[in-house]
Protein backbone atom coordinates (compact mmCIF):
# COMPACT_ATOMS: atom_id res chain seq x y z
CA UNK A 1 0.00 0.00 0.00
CA UNK A 2 3.65 2.00 0.01
CA UNK A 3 2.24 3.35 4.02
CA UNK A 4 5.83 3.58 5.34
CA UNK A 5 5.60 6.02 7.98
CA UNK A 6 6.16 2.79 10.22
CA UNK A 7 8.75 1.19 8.35
CA UNK A 8 11.31 1.59 11.10
CA UNK A 9 8.99 0.55 13.79
CA UNK A 10 8.00 -2.88 11.80
CA UNK A 11 12.23 -3.34 10.85
CA UNK A 12 13.14 -3.30 14.75
CA UNK A 13 10.06 -5.22 15.25
CA UNK A 14 10.99 -7.86 12.61
CA UNK A 15 14.66 -7.74 14.21
CA UNK A 16 13.37 -8.60 18.12
CA UNK A 17 11.23 -11.53 16.85
CA UNK A 18 14.13 -12.92 15.23
CA UNK A 19 16.29 -12.01 17.98
CA UNK A 20 13.91 -14.06 20.38
CA UNK A 21 14.00 -16.47 17.96
CA UNK A 22 9.98 -16.71 17.82
CA UNK A 23 9.15 -19.74 15.36
CA UNK A 24 6.76 -19.60 12.21
CA UNK A 25 6.02 -15.71 13.25
CA UNK A 26 7.31 -13.73 10.35
CA UNK A 27 7.07 -14.66 6.69
CA UNK A 28 10.35 -14.75 5.35
CA UNK A 29 8.57 -13.25 1.74
CA UNK A 30 8.05 -9.80 3.48
CA UNK A 31 12.04 -9.42 4.76
CA UNK A 32 12.55 -9.44 0.87
CA UNK A 33 11.34 -6.06 0.76
CA UNK A 34 12.52 -4.62 4.01
CA UNK A 35 15.20 -1.63 3.55
CA UNK A 36 18.30 -2.87 5.70
CA UNK A 37 17.64 -6.67 6.05
CA UNK A 38 20.53 -8.43 5.81
CA UNK A 39 20.74 -11.77 3.93
CA UNK A 40 21.98 -13.43 7.36
CA UNK A 41 18.81 -11.95 8.71
CA UNK A 42 16.81 -13.36 5.65
CA UNK A 43 18.36 -16.71 6.82
CA UNK A 44 17.20 -17.01 10.26
CA UNK A 45 14.07 -16.22 9.38
CA UNK A 46 13.50 -18.55 7.03
CA UNK A 47 15.12 -21.13 9.53
CA UNK A 48 12.12 -19.99 12.32
CA UNK A 49 9.75 -20.42 9.46
CA UNK A 50 10.18 -23.48 8.84
CA UNK A 51 11.44 -24.82 11.76
CA UNK A 52 8.17 -25.90 13.17
CA UNK A 53 7.35 -27.62 10.03
CA UNK A 54 10.29 -29.37 9.48
CA UNK A 55 9.48 -30.61 13.39
CA UNK A 56 6.03 -31.36 12.08
CA UNK A 57 7.40 -33.93 9.07
CA UNK A 58 10.00 -35.75 11.25
CA UNK A 59 7.22 -38.02 12.06
CA UNK A 60 5.05 -38.48 8.69
CA UNK A 61 8.39 -38.82 6.40
CA UNK A 62 9.35 -41.83 8.91
CA UNK A 63 6.15 -42.88 8.03
CA UNK A 64 6.50 -42.57 3.91
CA UNK A 65 9.77 -44.32 4.40
CA UNK A 66 11.09 -43.12 1.41
CA UNK A 67 13.51 -45.49 -0.51
CA UNK A 68 16.23 -44.54 -2.66
CA UNK A 69 19.19 -46.23 -4.98
CA UNK A 70 22.35 -44.68 -5.71
CA UNK A 71 22.45 -46.68 -8.84
CA UNK A 72 23.12 -45.03 -12.20
CA UNK A 73 20.47 -45.34 -14.27
CA UNK A 74 19.44 -44.41 -17.86
CA UNK A 75 17.67 -40.65 -17.96
CA UNK A 76 18.48 -38.29 -15.01
CA UNK A 77 14.24 -37.51 -14.16
CA UNK A 78 13.22 -34.23 -13.19
CA UNK A 79 10.34 -32.69 -11.71
CA UNK A 80 8.91 -29.38 -11.37
CA UNK A 81 6.95 -28.48 -8.51
CA UNK A 82 4.66 -25.13 -9.03
CA UNK A 83 1.34 -23.85 -8.56
CA UNK A 84 2.41 -21.56 -11.85
CA UNK A 85 1.90 -23.80 -14.67
CA UNK A 86 -0.04 -21.01 -16.61
CA UNK A 87 -0.20 -17.44 -17.78
CA UNK A 88 2.36 -16.16 -14.87
CA UNK A 89 5.82 -14.24 -14.93
CA UNK A 90 7.50 -17.93 -13.69
CA UNK A 91 6.21 -20.33 -16.82
CA UNK A 92 6.74 -17.09 -19.40
CA UNK A 93 10.37 -17.02 -18.16
CA UNK A 94 10.61 -21.11 -18.08
CA UNK A 95 8.72 -22.28 -21.27
CA UNK A 96 11.92 -22.30 -23.38
CA UNK A 97 13.98 -23.73 -21.02
CA UNK A 98 11.37 -26.83 -20.72
CA UNK A 99 11.20 -27.01 -24.57
CA UNK A 100 14.91 -27.23 -24.89
CA UNK A 101 15.76 -29.69 -22.13
CA UNK A 102 17.68 -32.48 -23.63
CA UNK A 103 14.77 -35.62 -23.88
CA UNK A 104 17.82 -37.98 -24.57
CA UNK A 105 19.35 -37.18 -21.24
CA UNK A 106 16.70 -36.47 -18.97
CA UNK A 107 12.64 -36.85 -18.50
CA UNK A 108 10.95 -33.46 -17.50
CA UNK A 109 8.09 -33.68 -15.59
CA UNK A 110 5.88 -31.04 -14.30
CA UNK A 111 4.07 -31.50 -10.45
CA UNK A 112 1.34 -29.02 -10.68
CA UNK A 113 -0.93 -27.68 -7.32
CA UNK A 114 -2.13 -24.27 -9.33
CA UNK A 115 -5.50 -23.22 -11.55
CA UNK A 116 -6.04 -25.55 -14.49
CA UNK A 117 -7.17 -21.65 -16.54
CA UNK A 118 -7.11 -23.63 -19.98
CA UNK A 119 -5.49 -21.30 -21.63
CA UNK A 120 -2.66 -21.05 -24.36
CA UNK A 121 0.42 -21.34 -21.55
CA UNK A 122 -1.14 -23.85 -20.04
CA UNK A 123 -1.84 -26.19 -22.94
CA UNK A 124 1.83 -25.45 -24.47
CA UNK A 125 3.03 -26.77 -21.13
CA UNK A 126 1.17 -29.95 -20.80
CA UNK A 127 2.89 -30.40 -24.39
CA UNK A 128 6.27 -29.55 -23.72
CA UNK A 129 6.88 -31.93 -20.11
CA UNK A 130 7.22 -35.73 -21.04
CA UNK A 131 4.36 -35.52 -18.27
CA UNK A 132 1.88 -33.20 -16.46
CA UNK A 133 0.51 -33.93 -13.01
CA UNK A 134 -1.94 -32.29 -11.63
CA UNK A 135 -1.92 -32.76 -7.91
CA UNK A 136 -3.77 -29.83 -6.57
CA UNK A 137 -6.16 -32.62 -5.34
CA UNK A 138 -3.57 -34.65 -3.19
CA UNK A 139 -2.59 -33.67 0.24
CA UNK A 140 1.01 -33.00 0.47
CA UNK A 141 1.99 -36.79 1.56
CA UNK A 142 -0.50 -37.86 -1.32
CA UNK A 143 1.62 -35.15 -3.74
CA UNK A 144 4.80 -36.78 -2.13
CA UNK A 145 4.01 -40.55 -2.51
CA UNK A 146 3.58 -39.77 -6.09
CA UNK A 147 6.92 -38.50 -6.39
CA UNK A 148 8.32 -40.89 -5.12
CA UNK A 149 6.49 -43.12 -7.00
CA UNK A 150 7.49 -41.98 -10.28
CA UNK A 151 10.91 -42.44 -9.54
CA UNK A 152 11.94 -38.38 -9.43
CA UNK A 153 15.65 -37.97 -8.70
CA UNK A 154 15.92 -34.02 -8.60
CA UNK A 155 12.96 -31.73 -7.07
CA UNK A 156 13.20 -28.42 -8.57
CA UNK A 157 10.85 -26.01 -6.39
CA UNK A 158 9.77 -23.08 -8.27
CA UNK A 159 7.71 -21.14 -5.55
CA UNK A 160 9.42 -20.87 -1.95
CA UNK A 161 7.67 -18.87 0.02
CA UNK A 162 5.36 -16.81 -2.39
CA UNK A 163 1.76 -17.11 -2.79
CA UNK A 164 0.12 -20.49 -2.95
CA UNK A 165 2.52 -22.75 -1.90
CA UNK A 166 3.02 -25.87 -1.08
CA UNK A 167 6.85 -26.11 -0.57
CA UNK A 168 6.20 -28.20 2.80
CA UNK A 169 5.68 -31.35 0.19
CA UNK A 170 9.94 -30.52 -0.14
CA UNK A 171 10.12 -31.44 3.77
CA UNK A 172 8.87 -34.80 2.69
CA UNK A 173 12.00 -35.42 0.56
CA UNK A 174 10.01 -37.58 -1.70
CA UNK A 175 13.52 -37.61 -4.19
CA UNK A 176 16.93 -37.80 -3.64
CA UNK A 177 18.44 -34.42 -4.35
CA UNK A 178 15.92 -31.16 -3.64
CA UNK A 179 16.29 -27.68 -5.49
CA UNK A 180 15.15 -24.14 -4.94
CA UNK A 181 14.96 -22.00 -8.04
CA UNK A 182 14.03 -19.06 -9.40
CA UNK A 183 10.52 -18.51 -8.03
CA UNK A 184 11.62 -17.24 -4.72
CA UNK A 185 14.91 -14.90 -4.47
CA UNK A 186 16.60 -16.37 -1.78
CA UNK A 187 17.17 -19.02 0.84
CA UNK A 188 14.27 -21.30 1.80
CA UNK A 189 16.13 -22.12 5.40
CA UNK A 190 16.03 -25.24 7.37
CA UNK A 191 18.27 -27.22 4.85
CA UNK A 192 14.48 -27.61 2.92
CA UNK A 193 16.82 -27.98 -0.28
CA UNK A 194 20.08 -29.30 -1.27
CA UNK A 195 21.12 -26.78 -3.67
CA UNK A 196 19.96 -23.35 -4.85
CA UNK A 197 20.59 -21.84 -8.38
CA UNK A 198 22.38 -18.83 -8.90
CA UNK A 199 25.00 -17.35 -10.49
CA UNK A 200 28.61 -15.31 -9.32
CA UNK A 201 26.96 -11.99 -9.20
CA UNK A 202 23.81 -12.56 -7.64
CA UNK A 203 26.03 -14.59 -4.53
CA UNK A 204 29.27 -13.41 -4.79
CA UNK A 205 32.55 -15.35 -2.91
CA UNK A 206 31.75 -14.90 0.51
CA UNK A 207 28.04 -14.96 0.84
CA UNK A 208 27.52 -18.73 0.97
CA UNK A 209 26.87 -18.06 4.66
CA UNK A 210 23.46 -16.73 4.15
CA UNK A 211 21.96 -19.41 2.36
CA UNK A 212 21.04 -22.65 3.62
CA UNK A 213 21.67 -24.77 0.45
CA UNK A 214 24.78 -25.54 -1.32
CA UNK A 215 24.98 -22.79 -4.15
CA UNK A 216 25.12 -23.89 -7.92
CA UNK A 217 26.26 -21.09 -10.06
CA UNK A 218 25.40 -20.80 -13.40
CA UNK A 219 28.14 -18.78 -15.54
CA UNK A 220 26.30 -15.47 -16.65
CA UNK A 221 22.89 -14.66 -15.01
CA UNK A 222 19.98 -17.42 -13.30
CA UNK A 223 17.40 -15.98 -14.82
CA UNK A 224 16.10 -17.59 -18.09
CA UNK A 225 14.61 -15.89 -20.84
CA UNK A 226 13.95 -17.15 -24.21
CA UNK A 227 14.04 -15.97 -27.59
CA UNK A 228 10.22 -16.48 -28.65
CA UNK A 229 8.77 -14.05 -26.59
CA UNK A 230 5.95 -12.05 -28.81
CA UNK A 231 6.18 -8.60 -28.56
CA UNK A 232 2.54 -6.65 -29.21
CA UNK A 233 2.04 -3.53 -31.48
CA UNK A 234 3.17 -0.08 -29.58
CA UNK A 235 0.24 1.95 -29.19
CA UNK A 236 0.52 6.08 -29.37
CA UNK A 237 1.63 7.77 -26.05
CA UNK A 238 -2.09 9.14 -25.83
CA UNK A 239 -3.81 5.97 -25.52
CA UNK A 240 -1.64 4.93 -22.70
CA UNK A 241 -2.06 8.34 -20.77
CA UNK A 242 0.97 9.42 -21.36
CA UNK A 243 2.30 12.63 -22.97
CA UNK A 244 2.88 13.47 -26.01
CA UNK A 245 6.80 14.84 -25.18
CA UNK A 246 8.70 14.58 -22.93
CA UNK A 247 11.00 12.12 -20.94
CA UNK A 248 8.93 8.65 -19.77
CA UNK A 249 11.09 6.95 -16.31
CA UNK A 250 9.18 3.63 -16.02
CA UNK A 251 8.65 0.70 -13.03
CA UNK A 252 6.34 -1.39 -13.15
CA UNK A 253 7.46 -3.44 -10.16
CA UNK A 254 4.60 -4.54 -7.66
CA UNK A 255 3.76 -1.78 -5.48
CA UNK A 256 5.42 -3.67 -2.26
CA UNK A 257 8.94 -3.33 -3.47
CA UNK A 258 8.49 0.73 -3.85
CA UNK A 259 10.15 2.02 -0.47
CA UNK A 260 9.91 5.75 0.69
CA UNK A 261 14.04 5.74 0.02
CA UNK A 262 13.73 5.02 -3.36
CA UNK A 263 10.82 6.84 -3.90
CA UNK A 264 12.43 9.93 -2.36
CA UNK A 265 14.75 9.72 -5.77
CA UNK A 266 12.52 9.37 -8.28
CA UNK A 267 10.70 12.55 -6.97
CA UNK A 268 13.65 14.28 -7.39
CA UNK A 269 14.39 13.31 -11.10
CA UNK A 270 11.09 14.11 -11.57
CA UNK A 271 11.45 17.42 -9.82
CA UNK A 272 14.90 17.97 -11.87
CA UNK A 273 13.87 16.47 -15.27
CA UNK A 274 11.11 19.01 -16.61
CA UNK A 275 8.41 16.88 -18.56
CA UNK A 276 9.29 13.96 -17.70
CA UNK A 277 6.37 11.56 -15.49
CA UNK A 278 6.85 8.46 -13.66
CA UNK A 279 4.71 5.57 -15.64
CA UNK A 280 3.57 2.85 -12.92
CA UNK A 281 1.98 -0.31 -12.53
CA UNK A 282 -1.82 0.24 -11.75
CA UNK A 283 -2.55 -0.58 -7.66
CA UNK A 284 -5.60 0.43 -5.94
CA UNK A 285 -4.32 -0.14 -2.57
CA UNK A 286 -1.36 2.15 -3.69
CA UNK A 287 -2.64 4.83 -6.29
CA UNK A 288 -3.71 7.00 -3.62
CA UNK A 289 -0.71 7.23 -1.18
CA UNK A 290 1.60 7.63 -3.53
CA UNK A 291 0.13 10.52 -5.55
CA UNK A 292 0.04 11.80 -1.86
CA UNK A 293 3.63 10.99 -1.37
CA UNK A 294 4.68 12.54 -4.95
CA UNK A 295 2.64 15.40 -3.73
CA UNK A 296 4.22 15.95 -0.30
CA UNK A 297 7.07 15.95 -1.99
CA UNK A 298 6.50 18.63 -4.35
CA UNK A 299 5.57 16.91 -7.67
CA UNK A 300 2.49 17.30 -8.84
CA UNK A 301 0.50 14.07 -8.61
CA UNK A 302 -0.28 13.97 -12.34
CA UNK A 303 2.99 12.96 -13.40
CA UNK A 304 2.02 9.73 -11.97
CA UNK A 305 0.68 7.76 -15.13
CA UNK A 306 -0.53 4.76 -14.38
CA UNK A 307 -1.59 1.62 -16.29
CA UNK A 308 -3.90 -0.92 -16.47
CA UNK A 309 -2.41 -4.60 -16.16
CA UNK A 310 -2.28 -6.34 -19.65
CA UNK A 311 -1.97 -9.98 -21.36
CA UNK A 312 2.08 -10.27 -21.81
CA UNK A 313 1.98 -9.76 -25.58
CA UNK A 314 0.17 -6.52 -25.58
CA UNK A 315 2.18 -5.21 -21.82
CA UNK A 316 5.56 -6.10 -23.76
CA UNK A 317 4.63 -4.12 -27.00
CA UNK A 318 3.42 -0.75 -24.87
CA UNK A 319 6.39 -1.14 -22.98
CA UNK A 320 8.16 0.11 -25.70
CA UNK A 321 7.36 3.37 -25.32
CA UNK A 322 9.01 4.26 -21.94
CA UNK A 323 12.35 5.62 -22.20
CA UNK A 324 13.96 4.44 -19.07
CA UNK A 325 13.29 1.71 -16.35
CA UNK A 326 13.76 2.90 -12.56
CA UNK A 327 14.77 -0.39 -10.40
CA UNK A 328 12.96 -0.96 -6.74
CA UNK A 329 15.35 -1.45 -3.84
CA UNK A 330 15.89 -3.82 -2.20
CA UNK A 331 13.48 -5.83 -3.90
CA UNK A 332 14.39 -5.77 -7.35
CA UNK A 333 12.63 -5.78 -10.68
CA UNK A 334 12.83 -9.34 -11.67
CA UNK A 335 10.62 -10.51 -15.01
CA UNK A 336 9.77 -7.00 -15.42
CA UNK A 337 13.67 -6.21 -15.30
CA UNK A 338 14.33 -8.77 -18.20
CA UNK A 339 11.12 -7.27 -19.83
CA UNK A 340 12.22 -4.02 -20.38
CA UNK A 341 15.79 -5.72 -21.78
CA UNK A 342 13.96 -7.71 -24.10
CA UNK A 343 11.70 -5.15 -25.85
CA UNK A 344 14.96 -2.59 -25.59
CA UNK A 345 14.55 -0.51 -22.84
CA UNK A 346 17.82 0.59 -20.59
CA UNK A 347 17.36 0.06 -16.86
CA UNK A 348 19.33 1.12 -14.08
CA UNK A 349 19.70 -0.26 -10.96
CA UNK A 350 21.53 0.24 -7.50
CA UNK A 351 22.31 -3.50 -5.80
CA UNK A 352 22.35 -4.43 -2.51
CA UNK A 353 23.97 -7.80 -0.42
CA UNK A 354 20.74 -9.89 -0.59
CA UNK A 355 19.77 -12.41 -4.00
CA UNK A 356 16.35 -10.41 -4.44
CA UNK A 357 18.83 -6.98 -4.38
CA UNK A 358 21.46 -8.22 -7.28
CA UNK A 359 18.90 -9.45 -9.90
CA UNK A 360 18.85 -6.47 -12.22
CA UNK A 361 22.37 -6.08 -11.78
CA UNK A 362 22.69 -10.11 -13.05
CA UNK A 363 20.46 -9.30 -15.57
CA UNK A 364 22.83 -6.12 -16.95
CA UNK A 365 25.76 -7.94 -16.42
CA UNK A 366 24.77 -11.16 -18.84
CA UNK A 367 23.50 -8.46 -20.99
CA UNK A 368 27.05 -6.38 -20.83
CA UNK A 369 25.68 -3.30 -19.65
CA UNK A 370 28.06 -3.08 -16.26
CA UNK A 371 27.47 0.72 -16.64
CA UNK A 372 23.91 0.81 -15.40
CA UNK A 373 24.85 -0.84 -12.14
CA UNK A 374 24.91 1.90 -9.39
CA UNK A 375 27.18 1.92 -6.60
CA UNK A 376 24.32 3.48 -4.33
CA UNK A 377 21.47 5.79 -4.27
CA UNK A 378 23.27 8.92 -5.19
CA UNK A 379 25.37 6.91 -8.17
CA UNK A 380 21.60 5.70 -9.29
CA UNK A 381 19.86 9.12 -9.46
CA UNK A 382 22.98 10.83 -11.55
CA UNK A 383 22.56 7.64 -13.87
CA UNK A 384 19.20 7.91 -14.55
CA UNK A 385 19.29 11.96 -15.10
CA UNK A 386 22.59 11.74 -17.15
CA UNK A 387 20.38 9.64 -19.43
CA UNK A 388 17.13 11.41 -19.25
CA UNK A 389 18.62 15.18 -20.09
CA UNK A 390 21.68 13.69 -22.40
CA UNK A 391 19.80 12.26 -25.80
CA UNK A 392 22.55 11.35 -27.30
CA UNK A 393 24.42 9.06 -24.66
CA UNK A 394 20.70 7.64 -24.28
CA UNK A 395 20.60 6.86 -28.17
CA UNK A 396 23.67 5.53 -27.67
CA UNK A 397 23.02 3.60 -24.79
CA UNK A 398 20.03 1.97 -26.75
CA UNK A 399 22.20 1.21 -30.01
CA UNK A 400 24.18 -0.97 -27.29
CA UNK A 401 21.33 -3.03 -25.51
CA UNK A 402 20.04 -2.66 -29.64
CA UNK A 403 23.10 -4.76 -30.67
CA UNK A 404 23.66 -6.93 -27.09
CA UNK A 405 20.08 -8.15 -26.95
CA UNK A 406 21.20 -11.35 -29.21
CA UNK A 407 24.26 -11.36 -29.24
CA UNK A 408 24.90 -11.83 -25.11
CA UNK A 409 24.17 -14.37 -23.02
CA UNK A 410 21.06 -13.18 -21.16
CA UNK A 411 18.64 -14.83 -23.96
CA UNK A 412 20.54 -17.85 -24.94
CA UNK A 413 18.31 -20.40 -24.12
CA UNK A 414 20.16 -23.17 -25.73
CA UNK A 415 23.10 -22.74 -24.04
CA UNK A 416 21.32 -21.48 -20.85
CA UNK A 417 19.64 -25.02 -20.73
CA UNK A 418 23.27 -26.77 -21.37
CA UNK A 419 24.86 -25.33 -18.55
CA UNK A 420 21.37 -25.64 -16.28
CA UNK A 421 21.57 -29.28 -17.39
CA UNK A 422 25.08 -29.48 -16.22
CA UNK A 423 24.32 -28.35 -12.79
CA UNK A 424 21.77 -31.29 -12.46
CA UNK A 425 23.97 -33.77 -13.54
CA UNK A 426 26.23 -32.53 -11.14
CA UNK A 427 24.19 -32.85 -8.30
CA UNK A 428 23.24 -35.98 -8.97
CA UNK A 429 26.93 -37.24 -9.97
CA UNK A 430 27.81 -36.51 -6.63
CA UNK A 431 24.45 -38.16 -5.02
CA UNK A 432 25.62 -41.00 -6.85
CA UNK A 433 28.54 -41.05 -5.41
CA UNK A 434 27.42 -40.33 -1.81
CA UNK A 435 29.12 -37.39 -1.56
CA UNK A 436 26.92 -34.43 0.48
CA UNK A 437 26.07 -31.48 -1.54
CA UNK A 438 28.42 -28.50 -1.91
CA UNK A 439 28.59 -25.52 -3.92
CA UNK A 440 29.53 -26.68 -7.75
CA UNK A 441 29.30 -24.61 -11.21
CA UNK A 442 28.20 -25.62 -14.20
CA UNK A 443 30.24 -28.08 -16.48
CA UNK A 444 30.59 -30.14 -13.32
CA UNK A 445 33.15 -27.91 -11.69
CA UNK A 446 33.24 -28.71 -8.28
CA UNK A 447 34.18 -25.29 -5.66
CA UNK A 448 36.50 -26.10 -2.61
CA UNK A 449 36.87 -28.90 -0.87
CA UNK A 450 34.28 -31.60 -1.62
CA UNK A 451 32.64 -33.25 1.59
CA UNK A 452 32.34 -36.93 1.50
Amino acid sequence: MCEWERTEEWRSKIRQSLVRKERGKVSPFYLLSVPGISGHEQLACADLWMQGRIDAATDERRELNFQFCRTAKGKIRLGYLSSDFHEHATSLLLIELFEWHDRNRFHVSAYSYGTDDDGEMRQRLKHTFDDFVDVSGLSDAEAARRINADGIDILIDLKGYTRSTRTFIMTLRPSPVLVNYLGYPGTLGGKVCDYLITDPYLTPTGSADQYSEALAYLPHSYQPHGRLAPIGQTPSRTEVGLPINGFVFCCFNQAYKITAEIFDVWCRLLADVPDSVLWLLQSSLAKGNLRNAACQRGIDPNRLVFAKHKPQREHLGRLKLADLVLDTSPYNAHTTASDALWVGVPLVTCPGSTFASRVAGSLLSAIGLPELITDDLEAYYQCAYELATNREKHRRLQDKLKRNRLTTPLFNIRHYARDLESLYEAMWSRYLAGKQPVSIRAADEVMGVATQ
